[in-house]
Order: structure tokens, then sequence, then C-alpha cells
């Protein structure tokens, strides 16, 4: 049977480094017979704030509004707005998700934040006893894949920047695991500005081969191991 492939994608320019990542995983995993769907954030113009306007109707206690527990009811009672509604259905119908982003102040992207608070929904995406290797989302796997603006000495354990594994433990363990996903390892672009476009050619290339040996992505098939690889930066 074979599965569908959610990718997450910020980046305002169709002509930058990942976009070119983004099709690339597109081309390739629909060549493998993928169903793959793409939220494109900032043509979505995705809301990036977690506000009252993500619930319709009327909130709970508007005096000291509480944004998961009023999130929260509004989905069991199907008053969330509409386009959390339409990436809850993209998130529940995917395998494995794919975020596609340039890192920002060794981040996401604010509008790609905005999706995790609006659409990790508390009681859809987790709960207090539905958290880690519990998690609603255990079935699911998630990959960071992202450039870079430093080169990759520069995020060493004793780089400038600090060691990377660092500084992707909490989106990695804090967000991805904590609701359940199996985090496989980062597909890190190191600086595509600051290199040759030779190089650049060689990063994508190593992608299109990293997905084509992923016949778990598209197949029913069990991975070789069991152990979630969320910090290994060698690949």
């Amino acid at each position: 049977m074979l599965k569908k492939i959610l990718i997450v994608y910020a980046h305002q320019s169709a002509g930058s480094f990942n976009a070119a990542a983004k099709d690339a995983a597109v081309k390739v995993l629909t060549s493998q017979g993928c169903k793959v769907e793409v939220s494109d954030l900032y043509a979505m113009k995705f809301k990036a704030s977690a506000t009252a306007e993500d619930v319709t109707g009327t909130v709970k206690d508007a005096e000291h509004f509480q944004y998961g527990e009023e999130t929260m009811l509004a989905w069991k009672e199907g008053r969330l707005s509409a386009d959390i509604t339409e990436e809850h259905r993209k998130l529940s119908e995917a395998a494995v998700v794919v975020f596609q982003f340039p890192m920002y102040w060794f981040t996401v992207p604010a509008i790609m934040k905005g999706w995790m608070d609006r659409v990790l929904t508390l009681g859809f995406a987790y709960t207090s006893e539905k958290r880690y290797s519990q998690g609603i989302f255990k079935d699911k796997k998630a990959m960071l894949s992202f450039t870079t603006g430093s080169h990759e000495s520069m995020f060493s354990a004793n780089g400038i920047n600090g060691d990377m594994n660092v500084t992707l433990w909490p989106l990695q363990n804090g967000i991805l695991h904590y609701c359940g996903f199996q985090v496989l390892a980062p597909q890190i672009f190191w600086p595509p500005p600051h290199i040759p476009s030779e190089s650049r050619c060689s990063m994508l290339e190593a992608w299109r081969t990293r997905l084509e040996g992923h016949a778990s992505f598209c197949l029913n098939v069990e991975p070789d191991v069991t152990t979630v690889h969320w910090c290994d930066c060698s690949h």
C-alpha cells in the first residue's frame, strides 16, 4: 500500500535552494509512487499567530483566554478555523512529514513555527497522557530538511555557533518527538549562498539519493532498525 507524504515548506522565493530541495523531493517521491502534498506556507499566506480567531463561534472564557484549552474544545466540537482543519486533514493522512525551510535565528521561520503552534493542536496532536514514545503520531515519521547560513564547522561542538545537535533538540525532541513522531536524521544543506554551484548541485543529488534509498517512505515496509536517529547530523 502506497503512503502519503506531506511537505511543509517555508520559503518566499521559487528560485531558492529550498525550493529546489522541495521540488526534488516531490519529483523523487512521486516517481516512487508516493502521493505527495505540499503546504506552501508563504503562498498560502498561512497565519502565524495563534489567536482567538482560530476558534469559530464563542470561546469558553474570553476574559481569561487559554489558547490550548479553547482550541482543544473547538477541535472536539468541529469549530476550528478552516485553515487549521485543512492542515489537520493533511497531517492525519500523511505517513511522513518533511519540513523544508531556511534556518532563521537557529530555528524555523516564524510562519513555520506558527504552523506548529496552530496545527499541532492539544487533543489532536498530543495530550498529557500521549507524548513521546506513546504519542499520538507514533506511527508517523518526520524529518527536518533545511539550509544554513554558516558552514558545518561553525556548528560543531567546538564551533562558534555550538553543536547543531543541541540547536535542533527543541524542534526534534521538544516538538516532533513530543507528539510521537519517529524523527529521522535531518537533511542539512550547509550554506548554499557561500559555496560553489557545483557543491550545491552535489548536495541536491545527495538529497535525491537519500530519498530514493528510503523505500519505507512510500511502501508499508518496516525499517531495518527501530532506533530513532533524530540527532545524527552526519547524514
